[in-house]
Protein backbone atom coordinates (compact mmCIF):
# COMPACT_ATOMS: atom_id res chain seq x y z
CA UNK A 1 0.00 0.00 0.00
CA UNK A 2 1.20 3.44 -0.83
CA UNK A 3 1.51 6.39 1.57
CA UNK A 4 2.87 8.98 -0.80
CA UNK A 5 1.56 9.40 -4.15
CA UNK A 6 3.08 11.48 -6.69
CA UNK A 7 1.31 12.58 -10.23
CA UNK A 8 2.39 14.37 -12.97
CA UNK A 9 3.87 16.83 -10.94
CA UNK A 10 5.75 19.78 -13.37
CA UNK A 11 7.65 23.01 -11.52
CA UNK A 12 9.34 25.36 -13.61
CA UNK A 13 11.81 28.45 -12.52
CA UNK A 14 11.47 30.67 -15.18
CA UNK A 15 12.85 28.89 -18.41
CA UNK A 16 14.48 26.14 -16.33
CA UNK A 17 11.91 23.09 -15.82
CA UNK A 18 12.96 21.60 -12.72
CA UNK A 19 10.79 18.40 -12.18
CA UNK A 20 8.55 17.37 -16.10
CA UNK A 21 5.91 14.74 -15.36
CA UNK A 22 6.95 13.30 -12.35
CA UNK A 23 5.23 10.23 -11.01
CA UNK A 24 6.57 8.71 -7.56
CA UNK A 25 4.64 5.82 -5.28
CA UNK A 26 6.63 5.15 -2.12
CA UNK A 27 4.95 2.47 -0.22
CA UNK A 28 4.00 2.58 3.54
CA UNK A 29 6.93 0.91 5.74
CA UNK A 30 9.69 1.52 2.88
CA UNK A 31 12.71 3.11 2.92
CA UNK A 32 12.58 5.03 -0.91
CA UNK A 33 15.66 6.71 -2.41
CA UNK A 34 15.72 9.56 -4.58
CA UNK A 35 18.97 9.98 -6.81
CA UNK A 36 20.17 11.77 -9.80
CA UNK A 37 23.02 13.60 -11.23
CA UNK A 38 22.85 17.13 -9.63
CA UNK A 39 20.31 19.50 -11.15
CA UNK A 40 18.41 16.14 -11.63
CA UNK A 41 15.53 18.08 -9.65
CA UNK A 42 15.75 16.09 -6.48
CA UNK A 43 15.63 18.86 -3.70
CA UNK A 44 12.59 20.38 -5.93
CA UNK A 45 11.20 17.38 -5.64
CA UNK A 46 11.46 17.42 -1.84
CA UNK A 47 10.36 20.77 -1.19
CA UNK A 48 6.76 19.85 -3.31
CA UNK A 49 6.66 16.99 -1.07
CA UNK A 50 6.69 18.95 2.52
CA UNK A 51 4.99 22.11 0.99
CA UNK A 52 7.60 24.27 0.97
CA UNK A 53 7.06 24.47 -3.06
CA UNK A 54 3.59 24.26 -5.18
CA UNK A 55 4.18 22.51 -8.35
CA UNK A 56 3.00 24.28 -11.61
CA UNK A 57 1.12 21.16 -12.83
CA UNK A 58 0.37 17.30 -10.93
CA UNK A 59 -0.54 16.31 -7.04
CA UNK A 60 1.24 15.24 -4.09
CA UNK A 61 -1.46 13.01 -2.02
CA UNK A 62 0.33 12.00 1.60
CA UNK A 63 -2.31 8.96 3.10
CA UNK A 64 -5.09 10.31 0.53
CA UNK A 65 -4.68 14.17 1.37
CA UNK A 66 -2.95 16.94 -0.81
CA UNK A 67 -0.16 18.72 0.80
CA UNK A 68 0.08 21.18 -1.46
CA UNK A 69 -0.82 24.90 -0.07
CA UNK A 70 -0.28 23.58 3.38
CA UNK A 71 1.72 25.54 6.24
CA UNK A 72 4.43 23.72 7.78
CA UNK A 73 2.39 23.06 11.24
CA UNK A 74 -0.12 21.42 9.38
CA UNK A 75 2.39 18.95 7.07
CA UNK A 76 3.83 17.64 10.72
CA UNK A 77 0.24 17.85 12.10
CA UNK A 78 -0.02 15.15 8.63
CA UNK A 79 2.60 13.10 10.21
CA UNK A 80 5.33 14.06 7.83
CA UNK A 81 8.95 15.50 9.18
CA UNK A 82 11.78 16.24 7.33
CA UNK A 83 15.51 16.38 7.89
CA UNK A 84 17.48 18.77 5.97
CA UNK A 85 20.95 18.80 4.67
CA UNK A 86 22.50 21.25 7.15
CA UNK A 87 21.25 20.04 10.83
CA UNK A 88 18.64 22.40 12.48
CA UNK A 89 19.51 22.51 15.80
CA UNK A 90 19.41 25.04 18.77
CA UNK A 91 23.84 25.29 18.93
CA UNK A 92 23.56 27.54 22.15
CA UNK A 93 21.05 24.71 23.77
CA UNK A 94 22.23 21.39 25.74
CA UNK A 95 21.74 18.07 23.78
CA UNK A 96 18.47 17.65 26.26
CA UNK A 97 17.42 21.36 26.17
CA UNK A 98 16.77 20.70 22.21
CA UNK A 99 15.14 17.59 22.42
CA UNK A 100 12.33 19.10 24.99
CA UNK A 101 11.27 21.97 22.45
CA UNK A 102 9.92 19.53 20.18
CA UNK A 103 8.28 17.36 23.30
CA UNK A 104 6.87 20.70 24.61
CA UNK A 105 5.57 21.38 20.97
CA UNK A 106 2.61 20.59 19.77
CA UNK A 107 1.39 19.32 16.29
CA UNK A 108 -0.77 22.13 16.03
CA UNK A 109 2.48 24.36 16.05
CA UNK A 110 2.11 25.64 19.51
CA UNK A 111 3.63 24.83 22.54
CA UNK A 112 1.90 23.20 25.19
CA UNK A 113 2.05 26.24 27.50
CA UNK A 114 -0.17 24.63 30.12
CA UNK A 115 2.17 21.74 31.15
CA UNK A 116 4.24 24.28 32.67
CA UNK A 117 1.86 24.40 35.44
CA UNK A 118 1.54 20.45 36.09
CA UNK A 119 4.27 19.26 37.53
CA UNK A 120 3.04 15.78 36.21
CA UNK A 121 2.87 16.73 32.74
CA UNK A 122 6.76 18.41 33.00
CA UNK A 123 7.85 15.21 34.63
CA UNK A 124 6.03 13.14 31.57
CA UNK A 125 7.92 15.58 28.75
CA UNK A 126 11.39 15.05 30.59
CA UNK A 127 10.77 11.27 30.49
CA UNK A 128 10.07 11.53 27.07
CA UNK A 129 13.19 13.56 26.09
CA UNK A 130 15.11 11.50 28.37
CA UNK A 131 13.67 8.11 26.64
CA UNK A 132 14.36 9.78 23.02
CA UNK A 133 17.72 10.48 24.19
CA UNK A 134 18.06 7.10 25.31
CA UNK A 135 16.82 5.24 21.80
CA UNK A 136 19.33 7.82 20.34
CA UNK A 137 22.56 6.40 21.83
CA UNK A 138 22.90 10.22 23.31
CA UNK A 139 22.05 9.78 27.10
CA UNK A 140 25.53 10.18 27.67
CA UNK A 141 26.08 13.48 25.98
CA UNK A 142 22.99 15.18 27.67
CA UNK A 143 24.37 17.74 29.15
CA UNK A 144 26.68 18.99 26.28
CA UNK A 145 26.19 22.26 24.39
CA UNK A 146 24.88 21.14 20.77
CA UNK A 147 27.00 22.79 19.12
CA UNK A 148 30.43 21.39 19.74
CA UNK A 149 28.78 17.61 18.76
CA UNK A 150 30.47 16.16 15.72
CA UNK A 151 28.41 16.49 12.15
CA UNK A 152 27.10 12.77 12.72
CA UNK A 153 25.92 13.36 16.31
CA UNK A 154 24.35 16.56 15.39
CA UNK A 155 22.16 14.68 12.87
CA UNK A 156 21.51 12.02 15.13
CA UNK A 157 19.73 14.11 17.57
CA UNK A 158 18.11 16.42 15.15
CA UNK A 159 16.51 12.64 13.69
CA UNK A 160 15.46 12.01 17.47
CA UNK A 161 14.12 15.49 17.60
CA UNK A 162 11.70 14.41 14.45
CA UNK A 163 10.97 10.98 15.82
CA UNK A 164 9.54 12.42 18.80
CA UNK A 165 6.75 13.87 17.13
CA UNK A 166 5.99 10.17 16.08
CA UNK A 167 5.61 11.05 12.38
CA UNK A 168 4.26 8.04 9.76
CA UNK A 169 6.93 9.72 6.94
CA UNK A 170 10.14 11.24 7.42
CA UNK A 171 12.00 12.62 4.27
CA UNK A 172 15.68 12.84 4.69
CA UNK A 173 17.85 15.49 2.63
CA UNK A 174 21.09 14.21 2.15
CA UNK A 175 21.42 13.14 5.62
CA UNK A 176 24.93 11.92 5.28
CA UNK A 177 26.31 14.89 3.52
CA UNK A 178 29.75 16.50 5.44
CA UNK A 179 30.32 13.03 7.76
CA UNK A 180 33.04 11.34 8.25
CA UNK A 181 32.82 7.34 7.22
CA UNK A 182 32.43 6.72 11.00
CA UNK A 183 29.61 9.10 11.38
CA UNK A 184 28.09 7.88 8.58
CA UNK A 185 27.87 4.43 8.98
CA UNK A 186 26.66 5.27 12.50
CA UNK A 187 23.72 6.82 10.44
CA UNK A 188 22.97 4.12 8.42
CA UNK A 189 22.80 1.63 11.52
CA UNK A 190 20.60 4.54 12.92
CA UNK A 191 18.03 4.76 9.85
CA UNK A 192 18.02 0.89 9.72
CA UNK A 193 17.60 0.27 13.56
CA UNK A 194 14.24 2.86 13.16
CA UNK A 195 13.15 1.13 9.98
CA UNK A 196 12.99 -2.03 11.44
CA UNK A 197 11.69 -1.14 15.07
CA UNK A 198 9.36 2.50 14.07
CA UNK A 199 6.11 2.08 12.14
CA UNK A 200 7.64 4.34 9.65
CA UNK A 201 8.41 5.41 6.12
CA UNK A 202 11.43 6.60 4.94
CA UNK A 203 11.92 8.76 1.98
CA UNK A 204 15.99 9.88 1.42
CA UNK A 205 17.51 11.90 -1.49
CA UNK A 206 21.43 11.11 -0.81
CA UNK A 207 24.55 11.11 -3.12
CA UNK A 208 26.13 8.57 -1.03
CA UNK A 209 25.66 4.73 -3.16
CA UNK A 210 27.00 2.81 -0.38
CA UNK A 211 24.00 4.73 1.64
CA UNK A 212 21.21 4.17 -0.61
CA UNK A 213 22.29 0.43 -1.12
CA UNK A 214 22.69 -0.01 2.53
CA UNK A 215 19.19 1.17 3.36
CA UNK A 216 16.46 1.50 0.14
CA UNK A 217 14.14 -1.18 -0.25
CA UNK A 218 13.50 0.96 -3.39
CA UNK A 219 15.24 3.31 -5.58
CA UNK A 220 13.76 6.44 -8.28
CA UNK A 221 16.45 7.77 -9.90
CA UNK A 222 16.07 11.39 -11.57
CA UNK A 223 17.67 12.80 -14.68
CA UNK A 224 16.92 16.97 -15.79
CA UNK A 225 13.70 16.43 -13.78
CA UNK A 226 12.43 13.67 -14.96
CA UNK A 227 12.04 9.62 -13.14
CA UNK A 228 14.66 8.20 -15.48
CA UNK A 229 13.90 4.62 -13.72
CA UNK A 230 12.24 3.18 -11.03
CA UNK A 231 13.09 -0.34 -9.96
CA UNK A 232 14.59 -2.21 -6.62
CA UNK A 233 18.50 -1.81 -5.90
CA UNK A 234 19.88 -5.20 -6.83
CA UNK A 235 18.34 -3.82 -10.52
CA UNK A 236 19.30 -0.50 -10.24
CA UNK A 237 23.07 -1.26 -10.21
CA UNK A 238 24.68 -1.64 -13.45
CA UNK A 239 21.71 -0.07 -15.41
CA UNK A 240 22.99 1.43 -18.70
CA UNK A 241 20.14 4.61 -18.19
CA UNK A 242 21.19 4.76 -14.81
CA UNK A 243 25.05 4.87 -15.27
CA UNK A 244 24.43 7.45 -18.53
CA UNK A 245 22.84 9.90 -16.58
CA UNK A 246 25.69 9.99 -13.81
CA UNK A 247 28.77 9.05 -16.40
CA UNK A 248 27.68 10.90 -19.47
CA UNK A 249 27.97 8.03 -21.09
CA UNK A 250 26.71 5.08 -22.35
CA UNK A 251 27.48 1.83 -20.34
Amino acid sequence: MSILEVKNVGKRFGGLQALSEVNLSVKENSVHAIIGPNGAGKSTLLNCLVGKLIPDTGSVMFDGQSVLGRAPYEINQMGISRVFQTPEIFGDLTVLENMLIPCFAKRDGAFELNALASVQSQKDILEKAEHMLEEMNMADKRHMHAAAMSRGDKRRLEIGMCLSQEPRLLLLDEPTAGMARADTNNTIDLLKQISDERDITIAIIEHDMHVVFSLANRITVLAQGTPLVEDDPENIRGNPKVREAYLGESA
